[in-house]
C-alpha cells in the first residue's frame, strides 16, 4: 500500500473532528459488542448519530463504558493517515460493505492509529488530539437498533 496525504477535501472539513470520533466510535462498538460499523449515520458538527444493530440493550453501564473507550482513544493522539490502494489489496479486515458500486477500483483507507481502518471519502483531523472530549448526549434502543446521539466538547 502506498500512504499519501489527499490531494483535495472530500468534505466540509469543519466536520473533521466529529467525523473521525465517529470512526473511533464505530471501532469501539464492534470490538465490544461484536457488531458491524453503523450503516446509518448522521454526522454533524454539533451533534451526530449511529444506529448500531444489537441482539439485546446495552445497559447503562455500557453505554458509559463506550464513551470512556471513545475517549480513551482519543486521549492517545493517535495519528490519521490516508492510503490509497487497489481494492484487491484492502486488507482483510476493512468492511467493504458500504462500498457504492460505481466507486473506482483505487480505494482511499483511513486509519486512525493502529485502533481503525476503513474506506473513506471523508474529512478527518490529522490526530486524536484534535478532536475534543465524546460525550454521548442520549441512546435508544428498538427493535434490535441501538442509535446513539453524541457531541464533541
Amino acid at each position: 500500500m502506498e500512504i499519501n496525504q489527499p490531494a483535495a477535501k472530500f468534505q466540509d472539513a469543519s466536520i473533521a473532528p466529529m467525523h473521525t470520533a465517529e470512526h473511533i466510535l464505530n471501532q469501539t462498538m464492534v470490538r465490544m459488542f461484536g457488531c458491524e460499523r453503523s450503516r446509518n449515520a448522521h454526522i454533524e458538527r454539533k451533534k451526530s448519530k449511529c444506529d448500531y444493530q444489537l441482539p439485546t440493550e446495552p445497559t447503562a453501564e455500557q453505554i458509559t463504558a463506550v464513551e470512556a473507550q471513545v475517549n480513551s482513544i482519543i486521549s492517545q493522539q493517535l495519528p490519521i493517515t490516508i492510503e490509497f490502494c487497489k481494492r484487491n489489496d484492502v486488507p482483510a479486515c476493512v468492511d467493504l460493505g458500504k462500498l457504492p458500486a460505481e466507486a473506482s477500483d483505487t480505494l482511499r483507507l483511513v486509519r486512525v492509529g493502529d485502533y481503525d481502518i476503513c474506506a473513506c471519502i471523508g474529512a478527518h483531523v490529522n490526530n486524536t488530539s484534535e478532536i475534543g472530549t465524546f460525550k454521548i448526549i442520549s441512546h435508544s434502543w428498538e427493535s434490535g437498533t441501538l442509535r446513539l446521539r453524541f457531541k464533541l466538547v
